[in-house]
C-alpha cells in the first residue's frame, strides 16, 4: 500500500463523513493547482490514445469487460470528456462483446448508507436513481440499448450480446454480490474486469467469495433484519428484501495484493493514471481458495 491510500484508507475509517468530505475537498483543491505541474510532468492523452493502450495491454480474448473508472482521478491528464470515454469503450468492445459498468447506489449521504436511507424510504426507481459511481458511469447507463439490473445497491448497466442475460437472470435481491446475480454471470463468463483512474480497492467482485461460500465463509456475519424495498422499473414495481447481514470484521482490500499474483492482478500507470486489469474468475476462485485456509480480505478488530 502506497502512502496516499495508507492515507485515504485512514481518514474514511476514522474521521466521520464531514470531516472526509472536508479534506477530500481540500485534496482535490490542491491537486487542481497542481494542473500545469502535472501536465508538464507526465504528458497528457485523449480516448483514443488510450483505446491505443488499452490494445496494447488488456488480452481481447473475453466476452464481458466490466470497467470501473473515474474521470477526475484521471485527470488533468486526460483531455477528453466522460462521454468521450464512454464511447470509446463501446467502440472498444465493438458488437459482439459485452460492456459493464456499475451504476450502485450506496443511500443518501444526508441520512446515511444504503440500509438506513431505505429504512427512511423503501422505495428503489431503477431508472430515475443516478449511479453515484462517477459520470461516465451515469452516461452510460443513460445510453440507448444500455439494461440495468434491479438490486437497490449494487445495480449494474450493460450493453451488448449478453446484456439481458446479464441483468435480468435469477437476482437474488438480499445477496447483491452472490450467487445468481450480474456478479455470478461475470464470475461464470470470461469476463474481463478493469479500472481506469481507479485503482482495485473498487473491485466489488471480491465480495463474490462471501456469498459463494455462504456459512462457510470464515467471517462472523451481522444478522440485522431483512429491510422490504420496493423496486421501480417503468410499469413493474415489486418487493425485494435487502440483507442486513454484513461481515462485521474490517474490509482491507489491499491484502488482495499478497492473496493474487501479479500476472491475475496487474497494476500499472498510463501518464500517471491508475489502471488495474483482472478476470472475474481469478478474483473469486483465488479468494475461495484462501477462505478455505482460513485467509480473507477483512481484518480481525
Amino acid at each position: 500500500m502506497n502512502l496516499l491510500e495508507a492515507v485515504s484508507g485512514f481518514a474514511l475509517h476514522h474521521l466521520d463523513e464531514r470531516r472526509f468530505h472536508a479534506l477530500r475537498s481540500a485534496y482535490l483543491t490542491v491537486r487542481q493547482k497542481l494542473y500545469p505541474a502535472m501536465r508538464a510532468l507526465y504528458g497528457t492523452f485523449d480516448a483514443a490514445e488510450l483505446r491505443r493502450h488499452l490494445e496494447s495491454r488488456i488480452p481481447g480474448d473475453f466476452e464481458i469487460l466490466m470497467v470501473h473508472s473515474s474521470v477526475n482521478h484521471m485527470q488533468p491528464m486526460y483531455t477528453g470528456s466522460a462521454m468521450d470515454l464512454v464511447r470509446m469503450l463501446m467502440s472498444f468492445c465493438g458488437p459482439d462483446k459485452t460492456l459493464v459498468m456499475p451504476a450502485f447506489f450506496f443511500g443518501d449521504p444526508q441520512i446515511g448508507g444504503a440500509y438506513e436511507t431505505f429504512k427512511h424510504n423503501p422505495r428503489f426507481d431503477v431508472r430515475r436513481v443516478p449511479s453515484q459511481m462517477g459520470l461516465a458511469t451515469e452516461l452510460f447507463r443513460r445510453m440507448p440499448g444500455v439494461m440495468q439490473s434491479r438490486h437497490p445497491v449494487y445495480r449494474v448497466s450493460a450493453l451488448g450480446p449478453m446484456a439481458r442475460d446479464l441483468t435480468r437472470g435469477k437476482d437474488v435481491p438480499d445477496a447483491g454480490s452472490g450467487t445468481g446475480n450480474p456478479f455470478d454471470y461475470m464470475f461464470n463468463h470470461n469476463t474481463r474486469i478493469i479500472g481506469i483512474g481507479k485503482q482495485f480497492q473498487v473491485l466489488t467482485q471480491a465480495h463474490h467469495v462471501e456469498r459463494v461460500l455462504g456459512k462457510d465463509f470464515p467471517v462472523p456475519m451481522s444478522n440485522n433484519p431483512a429491510l422490504p424495498v420496493t423496486v421501480v422499473d417503468g410499469d413493474q414495481e415489486f418487493t425485494v428484501h435487502l440483507s442486513g447481514r454484513g461481515p462485521v470484521w474490517r474490509f482491507n482490500i489491499w491484502k488482495l495484493r499478497d492473496i493474487m499474483d501479479r500476472q491475475s492482478l496487474q497494476e500499472w500507470n498510463f501518464h500517471h493514471v491508475p489502471i488495474f486489469s483482472t478476470r472475474a474468475k481469478d478474483v473469486t476462485c483465488s479468494l475461495i481458495e484462501a477462505a478455505k485456509r482460513g485467509v480473507t480480505l477483512y481484518d480481525k478488530p
